[in-house]
Parts: structure tokens; sequence; C-alpha cells
């Protein structure tokens, strides 16, 4: 049986950019934070790595700059384990678990 590596945040944005032939310096520059400024090509490649984990709003955004939108964007907050920006958490937290993820999967 051929062992595959477990599926983490940094090998998918990764595969995703050398599908696009994207440079990490490219990439990086598409991707605005919250305060306005792109990304850091070191900090792309630190994610890229799994040594560093983006907030859900530049993960949000670093999915729309690999041209992911909808289910897929949302695929890459599930293997980060965060929530899209777009989720209120305060309704998902009042909710019981199973109504959570109903609500999670509607948007």
């Amino acid at each position: 049986m051929p062992v595959t590596e477990p599926l983490t945040l940094g090998g998918v944005v990764s595969a995703r950019r050398k599908e696009l032939e994207l440079t990490q310096k490219q990439l990086a520059q598409r991707v605005v934070k919250e305060d306005g400024a792109s990304i850091t090509p070191q900090f792309l490649n630190d994610v890229e790595r799994n040594r560093r984990r983006p907030s859900p709003l530049v993960l949000q955004r670093l999915a729309e700059a690999l041209g992911w939108s909808g289910d897929e964007a949302d695929r890459l907050h599930f293997i980060a384990r965060t929530m899209p920006p777009d989720i209120d958490l305060e309704t998902v937290e009042q909710k019981s678990w199973a109504e959570g993820i109903k609500a999670f999967r509607r948007k």
C-alpha cells in the first residue's frame, strides 16, 4: 500500500501556487492583509512549510488569489481549522454543534 502524505495547509497552497506557475513573491503581492499591505514572500514561505498559520481573513484572500471561491475556499479553511470570515461565530456558538456544521456548509 502506497504511503500518502497528510493533507496540510502548506502542501495545498504550495501545490496550487505551482500549478498556477506563480512564484512565492508573485502570490504574496496578490494577498492583502487587514492593514492593507501585502503579505511578505517569507510569510508565504512559512505558510507553505506549515510554520505559520494565516488569519481567517488572510486565508480567505489567499484562497481568492489562488483562484478559489465557495467550496474550494471553504476546503482551505477546513484544512487550516479556521472558520471563513463571513461566518458569524456568535451565531454558530449559540447553536448545537450539528446546527453549527450545517450553518458552515450552507455558507
